[in-house]
């Protein structure tokens, strides 16, 4: 199933069967994935009320980070655990662990460019040109049965590049008729090939004659009350069905190349539904945050190819808008970014979005009409039904709300809200904290700009003794300074009778 906003997920969308689960945050970044033997029961430890106050705090972080869910299903767990494995390993969440490091399945690989081949397991599949077969998630069953498909054909098991006396002095096969010995001459290059295609043939699939002689052999054993022998042939059997399974390979490569939505995904979704005629690679957004116009700031955040790009971020102090104007406020700060873009000669955006519904969008316009910039897809975002304004267009455009196109506005405009918040609100701690300063005798205007000035901040005032004080701000008197300490929370640290 796609990706469902988690506000408007249910757990009787997720099928009781075996499958994967994608958890994705607001900037559409995949943050976790998970497998699970039946999807419903695994999700419900999510999704209850509950376990957002009660889990542990990494299992609440992740929670309260979740913006969509996405669904995967598929026939086994076996598969499960196949496309958990290869999407970690694609996007290396943040809480993930158990299979963030580089281990992998096993797959085994034959270098038949070698004279004398055999068989090996490996980790990754490369562009070496050996021949490859998997992945393979039970590894001591792909080991066993390598194992013993290299003694059934006599195949070599020695590391040696190339097998000669040395290797054969230190190899036990031959001695117990493991190894055909081509280090020996034992057997012809050609003969060895053969031997080689029939182990390929297995491997692909035909192992009738072998099942066939390994059930003649466990039912002589079991005749002979040979059991556990018996039960080890069986075994056998059982581990070579397993891993010369085509069809399960087949299925399993299907599982590991599953598609899953990327952010790439999202930005040619959206050029389609827009009719943009590139596709937006780069995305810039602008919101306003203010109170009654008072400590009025804009911020900007910018996307590139559907991720969070945040050393383009920008922000602005409003400057020319009194009052409560947010459409005069937001083409103030969409004009000076573009004037200043272009008096630069820097590239412009592929679309710009606004935070806001189609007065705000009107206003983004005319600024970038008063900058001097060429025509740009601009649109606007209103959050109450998730419309999109576009100009020159009467009705808003209402998208799915399983569209990808609009899970990335709607990241971007979260983005953008809570870059502007945050600078808004550091700005009300700012003057907050710096009115403490209006309470000390004799600190003016002036005196309380030379000290943030010299200081940095209230913060870094804090930290400075008298002494510092009155050496870096000309003219501050002891009697000033203490009395800033004393104020700011520092103890007395000048002798009464000491002199400046």
């Amino acid at each position: 199933m796609p990706a469902v906003p988690k506000a408007e997920f249910s757990l009787q969308d997720a099928p009781n069967s075996p499958g994967v689960y994608v958890f994705r945050n607001s900037s559409g970044d995949v943050i976790y994935v998970g497998k699970a033997k039946a999807l419903r029961r695994r999700l419900a430890n999510y999704f209850q009320p509950s376990r957002a106050r009660t889990a542990d705090i990494k299992l609440r972080s992740l929670i309260h980070s979740i913006q969509s869910v996405e669904i995967l299903p598929v026939h086994s767990e076996a598969e499960a655990l196949l496309l958990e494995s290869r999407l970690v390993k694609q996007f290396n969440p943040r809480y993930n662990v158990e299979l963030r490091d580089d281990k992998r399945f096993l797959v085994v690989a034959i270098d038949l460019n070698d004279p004398f081949p055999r068989l090996v397991l490996s980790r990754l599949k490369k562009d070496d040109g050996r021949a490859y077969f998997g992945p393979f998630p039970r590894a001591r069953v792909l080991r066993q049965t390598v194992r013993f498909l290299s003694t059934y054909f006599g195949l070599r098991t020695c590391a040696a590049a190339r097998p000669d006396e040395a290797a054969f002095r230190h190899c036990l096969d031959s001695v117990v008729r493991l190894c055909c010995c081509p280090c020996q001459g034992k057997v012809s290059p050609e003969d060895y090939r053969v031997r080689v295609e029939g182990l390929l043939a297995a491997l692909r699939g035909d192992v009738g004659e072998i099942v066939a002689r390994l059930d003649a052999d466990m039912k002589r054993l079991a005749g002979a009350h040979k059991f556990e022998e018996a039960a080890r042939v069986r075994d056998t059997i059982e581990n070579i069905r397993y891993v010369c399974d085509v069809e399960r390979r087949r299925s399993f490569e299907r599982v590991v190349r599953a598609p899953v939505r990327t952010p790439q995904d999202a930005v040619a979704a959206l050029q389609q539904a827009l009719g943009l005629a590139r596709a937006p690679e780069t995305i810039e957004c602008f919101d306003i945050s203010n109170i009654g116009g008072i400590l009025a700031v804009a911020s900007l955040v910018c996307f590139r190819q559907g991720r969070p790009s945040p050393k383009d971020y920008r922000r602005f102090r409003i400057r020319t808008v009194s009052g409560a104007d947010d459409f005069a406020m937001m083409g103030e700060a969409v004009g000076r970014r573009y004037a200043r873009l272009l008096a630069e000669g820097r590239p412009l955006p592929d679309l710009v979005v606004i935070d806001g519904g189609a007065g705000h969008g009107v206003a983004a316009v005319r600024a970038l009409l008063g900058a001097g910039a060429p025509p740009l897809p601009v649109l606007g975002l209103a959050k109450k039904r998730e419309e999109v304004y576009l100009p020159g267009r009467e009705a808003p455009l209402t998208l799915d709300r399983h569209h990808p196109g609009l899970h990335l506005l709607q990241a971007v405009r979260d983005e953008a809200h809570r870059f502007a918040l945050l600078y808004h609100l550091t700005l009300r701690r700012r003057r907050t904290a710096e009115s403490i300063l209006d309470d000390v005798e004799g600190v003016g205007q002036t005196r309380k700009e030379q000290l943030l000035r010299a200081f940095g901040s209230v913060a870094g005032l804090r930290q400075a003794t008298p002494e510092a004080m009155c050496q870096r701000v000309p003219g501050l008197g002891r009697d000033v300074a203490q009395r800033i300490a004393d104020t700011l929370g520092r103890p007395r640290l000048i002798p009464a009778d000491h002199k400046l």
